[in-house]
């Protein structure tokens, strides 16, 4: 397949540094219901991939979502989606599994079942097709995809993922009951965590979530698979602790991943130390629901920057509360380069931080700001929330301020203009938090809500940045729908929604045609509210966490009062909590050592050699032709220092390696020479360098020639002007291209100006079913080689 005539192609190629390619009896497709650079960002998905492909009998490989171009080419020539290790097709798969992180990728769920030629109700799917499984936070709430989904896993999934593949295994090896999907069914509906919708009476039966106590002892991949493609998250992300103690009442994550847990700082750095190794990222980011809370987070840093001195590797942590900040914390955030900062105030007024447990002042927010500009930040990003249960035009005027406020005092403490970036979300009310009693806001406020902030901003220059109301309706639908909405999903679907997520492809017209062919009033099902000692449809699945709890927050939300961190006070949630036994002052790794205690990373000896430059010639070929510029310098730049190769950095506040390429190669395009400039800070020959290189390369990328140059030698640029390309040609093709070539000139428009092209094209010679063609850059135009290619073609 030509992934060139693709929208990324690099999302679809495979042959990323670490993948895991493996025959098994037991195979295991771990489907992600988004995008590549979305999926290849969860870290949870990479945690299950480690943990399966450890499993001696059996195999897990990826499936994304793909996109819209790529669908629609599967469906005319009548192709399945396939997996990225193999290839294999959905049907050929013992397990699927789908990771439910957000609401609006349910149609994408729907849309890669028929894509794979898999029935989408359960019970249309006899004992030949594969186990269709999910998990992920959407689980606390399993009923709008219950008809489609064989089981779900509620909870945590390092353990509960073993006892499945080996009850799969059992129920599979009894002769008498091979491919009996019922019997699996029945087995796994005994399992803890899961609930299996055509075995479970959810009237009587409760599905208690499955928690890993120790993350110390539970499975985290140190050799994470390397993207080509640019993802969301693209660095090491270590998770440090899971669950928090603030308890925000709008915020499900913070209840359904409850109690806290830690991992030790010390296995912390040994994971990001193994990990920069085997990827070669130049950052890390330590990642958790709270992550300023984590127990001696100051000292975690210090000795993450210890330990990868000189080797221009930096630390960025996730969005941050605002009494979490400190200027410590963040003077060694910025010692090597200074990453993004975010913020997350949830609210605009002390009123209604108190409401939803927000727990901070005014003068504490006007403090963080000071540290922040103070220590050198001149771009912050700030999240707020509108339509909070209780929400006034008050409040409304309190988000405007505190960005206002923001950004007077970046330009008191800097003396000039700073970037503030402004994030609103609607409120959207879950299940199994206190506000699932509540309804969201009305659409039409909310839209009004918006518009005024919008104005506000704009007269201020603040950037502002807002999600759809008619994403956050359709969100708040599901987020407590019952099994009625099964059928709404089913029937959008059908319309051709999908990838709802994202603004060029939502089409909300398709929802409000399914919401009247259903009968579901959209706005009516995502305001309603409910008494809090009603029933819910998602009761039965127990998080731990008692209603009495939930009800007990709802009144004190109503009445004001704040729940302070739960470190300080146990308010009997229902989850026994262990004393964490972190201790902050924990002893270490040394700067430098491994897990093992020897060997380095990112130091090294440095002499006092002058710079070293050399020139290289390396090749781009096999699946890798499908990189981008970008994404082949990115992956060049990553082996270097997986290699160790001793790169001349740049100064300033965000230091890059100095090195240079010659002419971009277009995507789709193999490059037998091509070439690049390095400095090196010390003293490398051509040999030693070749060799390292090469050894940490991936397949499709290979240096094959060094040589030394002077400082002040010309550019690649400035030296390559001519181009030697082989194209694979159809028999009919000559008469167009000889047809081109008699011509003394041909105009393209380009640019707002006229190019001729023809004079770019100094031979073009046929052997076989091969052009061969010697392009030149003109003056005041370079060879486009897809440009002439069309033009020439089609003579």
């Amino acid at each position: 397949m030509n992934y060139a005539q693709f929208r990324k192609p690099s999302r679809y190629i495979g042959n990323e540094l670490n993948i895991i390619r493996k025959e098994a009896d037991l195979k295991v497709a771990l489907c992600f219901p988004d995008t590549y650079e979305i999926g290849m960002s969860h870290i949870g998905l990479k945690i299950l991939y480690e943990i399966i492909n450890r499993i001696p009998n059996a195999s897990a490989e990826r499936v994304f979502s793909p996109w819209i171009d790529l669908e629609s080419y599967l469906r005319a020539n009548n192709l399945r989606v396939t997996s990225i290790e193999n290839r294999r097709e959905l049907g050929e798969f013992d397990i699927i599994g789908f990771t439910l992180q957000y609401e609006l990728s349910y149609t994408n769920v729907l849309n890669m079942l028929d894509l794979g030629r898999i029935p989408l109700r359960s019970e249309d799917r006899a004992d030949n097709f594969p186990l269709i499984i999910a998990g992920g936070p959407c689980t606390v709430n399993p009923l709008p995809l219950a008809p489609f989904i064989d089981a779900f896993v509620t909870g945590d999934g390092e353990e509960v993922i073993k006892e499945i593949i080996d009850l799969f295994y059992e129920v599979r090896s009894r002769k008498s009951e091979v491919g009996s999907k019922n019997d699996l069914l029945k087995a796994l509906s005994a399992l803890e965590g899961i609930y299996v919708p055509s075995v479970h009476d959810i009237t009587k039966q409760k599905i208690k979530r499955r928690i890993v106590l120790d993350l110390d002892k539970a499975v985290f991949p140190d050799a994470p698979i390397l993207p080509f493609a640019s993802i969301v998250h693209d660095r090491v992300a270590i998770e440090i602790s899971r669950g928090c103690i603030k308890g925000c009442r709008f915020c499900q994550a913070g209840m359904i991943y409850r109690p806290l847990r830690e991992r030790s700082p010390a296995n912390v750095l040994a994971l990001a130390q193994r990990s920069l190794a085997n990827t070669g990222y130049d950052e890390t980011s330590f990642t958790s629901l709270s992550t300023g809370d984590y127990s001696g987070l100051l000292q975690l840093i210090r000795s993450f920057n210890m330990m990868c001195a000189g080797s221009h590797t930096s630390v960025s942590l996730p969005s941050l509360r605002v009494g979490a900040i400190n200027s410590e914390v963040l003077k060694e955030i910025k010692s090597v380069r200074k990453t993004g900062f975010t913020i997350a105030p949830e609210a605009g007024t002390k009123r209604l931080r108190d409401v939803i447990n927000k727990d901070f002042t005014d003068e504490e927010y006007d403090e963080t700001l000071t540290k922040l500009f103070s220590e050198g930040w001149n771009t912050i990003k700030l999240y707020f929330m509108i339509g909070l249960p209780t929400e006034t035009m008050e409040d409304i005027d309190g988000l405007i301020n505190m960005a206002v406020r923001a950004l007077n005092k970046g330009r008191q403490i800097t003396g000039r203009r700073v970037n503030i970036n402004v994030g609103i979300s609607v409120f959207i009310p879950k299940a199994h938090t206190p506000f699932q009693w509540a309804g969201q806001a009305a659409y039409a406020d909310l839209r009004k809500k918006q518009d005024y902030i919008r104005r506000a901003f704009r007269k201020r220059r603040i950037n502002y940045k807002g999600q759809h109301v008619e994403n956050s309706l359709l969100e708040a639908v599901f987020a407590r729908g019952g099994t009625d909405s099964a059928r709404l999903l089913e029937n959008a679907w059908k319309l051709g929604c999908r990838f709802d997520g994202w603004t060029e492809h939502f089409d909300f017209k398709k929802w409000e045609s399914a919401a009247e062919k259903t009968g579901i009033d959209l706005y009516a099902y995502a305001s309603r509210s409910s008494d809090p000692e009603e029933e819910l449809p998602w009761d039965f699945i127990d998080n731990g966490i008692t209603k009495k709890f939930l009800q007990a927050e709802y009144q004190k939300a109503m009445q004001g009062d704040i729940t302070i961190d739960c470190r300080e006070h146990c308010y009997g949630c229902g989850l026994e909590c262990k004393e964490r036994t972190n201790d902050a002052g924990a002893e270490l790794p040394a700067a430098g050592a491994d897990s093992t205690g020897t060997g380095t990373y990112g130091r090294r000896d440095v002499t006092k050699h002058s710079p070293v430059r050399l020139r290289v010639l390396f090749s781009k070929t096999g699946m890798l032709k499908y990189l981008s510029h970008k994404e082949l310098m990115i992956s060049l730049f990553r082996a270097m220092r997986r290699a160790a190769i001793p790169v001349s950095y740049s100064a300033g506040f965000h230091p890059h390696p100095k090195v240079s390429f010659g002419p971009a190669l277009a995507a789709g395009i193999e490059g037998l020479h091509e070439y690049f400039d390095i400095e090196l800070s010390t003293y490398m020959n051509a040999s030693d360098f070749i060799m390292k290189l090469n050894a940490v390369l991936p397949e499709g990328l290979g240096v094959h020639h060094a040589d030394a140059i002077l400082p002040n030698e010309r550019s690649l640029n400035d030296c390559i002007s001519g181009y030697a390309y082989e194209v694979i040609i159809d028999k009919t093709a000559g008469n167009h291209i000889h047809s081109f070539m008699k011509r003394p000139e041909w105009q393209v428009s380009r640019d707002k100006k006229s190019v001729n092209i023809r004079a770019m094209v100094k031979k073009a010679e046929i052997k076989g079913d091969v052009l061969h063609l010697f392009l030149e850059d003109r003056e005041h135009a370079n060879v486009r080689l897809y440009e002439i290619l069309k033009e020439m073609l089609h003579a």
